[in-house]
Formats: structure tokens, sequence, C-alpha cells
């Protein structure tokens, strides 16, 4: 049985929404993939959803950037997001990607102020530079991350009710590392979009300063403004740990999975040295079957 008919979904135009977003997550986010690969069949679809809706918001205001002016990309990105959140309300869409969420939405009951705090981090991309401190910082990933997390709890599933609390909490916090793991290894990425996304305060502790990045040049007051982050991250991802073991047994391995590899991308900045603007730090194919193979045997056990 496919993985559309194991989540009954049976409509031909929500099918193909479906199947678009889940081509969007295996081209776009191959670790996150391959952890979905570890639900079982009737959970994916949903997980692709999610995936595909954060994805093509992602590419209005990233991926069309030479194509688009700011403004053509601030109203695409508005007109858009305010048809999904039309959509949500009305419980029915058309969109060739929003369809498939406005369906998980629904089943799921997922609250659309996740999905309006979401498109306002988007928002913030195409006027914020830079933020100055962490807790700044924090209003976008909260919006671009951590809802994220929120809204894999509610398809993932707890052990029980009295458990959605404290693994909404760890939902957060692994979101938030997963982000801060991408921004430590994208600086160079995203300095060729204007941006700097390592709280300005605690580089400028470390004696950084926006000249210094823009030169591309490792230096020591670089690396260590670096390890910090990649100190938070690892704090983050601990402090998520107990709150995995409170979803459900076929959901948990897939998210361990998950939070091992995209977190592991500090690992991998690490041992190219920190030279993040001219290596590009990611995962091997080796790490990947060395964490999917173990986390696989566990979900086909959980089931």
């Amino acid at each position: 049985m496919d993985e559309l008919t194991a989540a009954g979904i049976m409509d031909a135009d929500l099918r193909a929404s479906y199947l678009e977003c889940k081509r969007l997550n295996s081209l776009h986010g191959k670790t996150y993939y391959l952890a979905t690969l570890l639900l079982p069949p009737a959970k994916r679809p949903f997980v692709h959803a999610l995936y595909g809706f954060a994805r093509y918001a992602d590419e209005i205001v990233d991926d069309l950037a030479s194509i688009l002016t700011e403004e053509e990309k601030a109203n695409s990105l508005k007109e858009w997001g305010d048809g999904v959140l039309a959509d949500i309300r009305s419980g029915k869409s058309k969109d060739h990607v929003g369809s498939a969420l406005v369906d998980t939405v629904k089943r799921f009951n997922i609250p659309i102020a996740h999905i309006e705090a979401f498109l306002n981090s988007m928002k913030m991309d195409l006027t914020i530079t830079e933020y100055h401190s962490y807790e700044d910082l924090c209003e976008y990933v909260y919006g671009s991350a951590a809802v994220i997390g929120l809204q894999m709890v509610a398809v993932l599933g707890t052990n029980s009710d009295t458990d959605i609390k404290e693994a909404n909490i760890a939902a957060e916090k692994l979101g938030i590392a997963f982000q801060l793991a991408n921004f430590i290894r994208d600086v160079g990425e995203d300095l060729d979009r204007g941006r700097i996304y390592l709280p300005i305060t605690e580089l400028q502790a470390h004696g950084v300063t926006r000249e210094m990045l823009e030169n591309r040049i490792v230096t020591p007051q670089i690396k260590s403004a670096l390890k910090e982050q990649i100190r938070r991250v690892r704090v983050l991802k601990e402090e998520s740990a107990t709150g995995i073991k409170l979803l459900s047994a076929d959901s948990r391995s897939c998210i361990e999975a998950a939070s091992e590899l995209y977190c592991g991308i500090v690992d991998e900045v690490e041992k190219i040295d920190y030279e993040i603007f001219t290596k590009r730090a990611k995962t091997s194919t080796l790490r990947r079957v060395k964490v999917a193979l173990p986390a696989y045997l566990r979900a086909r056990k959980s089931r």
C-alpha cells in the first residue's frame, strides 16, 4: 500500500499536492527526507506537507532573488501566505502546495497561529539583515523553526496526552537547534544574501565584526565565536532528548535520527576546522547510514 493510501488520502487533487510536497522534501531536505522514511507510511505524507509549505515559502524569499525585486518578493509572499491562511480558515484549498498543508492542519488541529508565526519570520527575512542579540534572534527562530517542531508533535503523537506539554518544549528546542546549526554552516551563503544570523553582540564579545565576516577568512576570533554557537546547539540537543522519548513509539526513531544527523552538522564544521567560507560542512553518507540503519531497525521493532 502506498503512503497516501495508507494515510487515507484518496482525492486525486489532494494526492497531487501531497506528492508535490514530497518532491520538495526529497529535493531540498535530504536529511529530513531520510528521517521521514523511518516513520510509518501513514504519517509520512503529513510531514511532507509541513516541509513542502515551509520550503515553498523559503523559495519565494530566497530562491527567486535573481528574478524578483524585494518589493515583488514581499508581495508574492504576502499574497501566497494570505491565500493559505484564508484556505486554512475555510478548510479547503486549490493551491498546489497549500492544499496538502490545509488538509494536514485540519486533520491534526494544528493552530493557525503556528502558520502565522512562520510566515512572519519569512517576512522578516525580507527586511532584517542582522539580529543584535540572541533574544532578538529568538523571535525569528520561533517562527522559522520552533513552530515547525510544534506542528510535528501534533502529527507524530505522544505516549499520552499528559506528555504533550513537555514534548512541545523539547520540539521547540530541537527545532531551534536545527536552525542554529544551519546558521553556523551557512554563514557565507547568508552573507551572499546580505544577512547575518549569528547574534551581533555575541560576535562582538569575541572581537568579530561584520567586516571580518565579509572578508571570508576564518580568524581566531571567528573560530572562537563559532565554538560558542556550536555549544548552544549541543545544549539544546541535549535538553530536547528527554522530550523525544515522550513521542509515540513509532515516531521516536525518526526524530532521534534527525536530531543526530542535523545537529551533527556542527561536528562537520569542527572536522573542516571551521573553514565555513571555503568548504561546506555536510554529513557524510557513511554517518547517515550508521545513524539511519539502527534507527530503521528500532522503527521496525516499534511497529
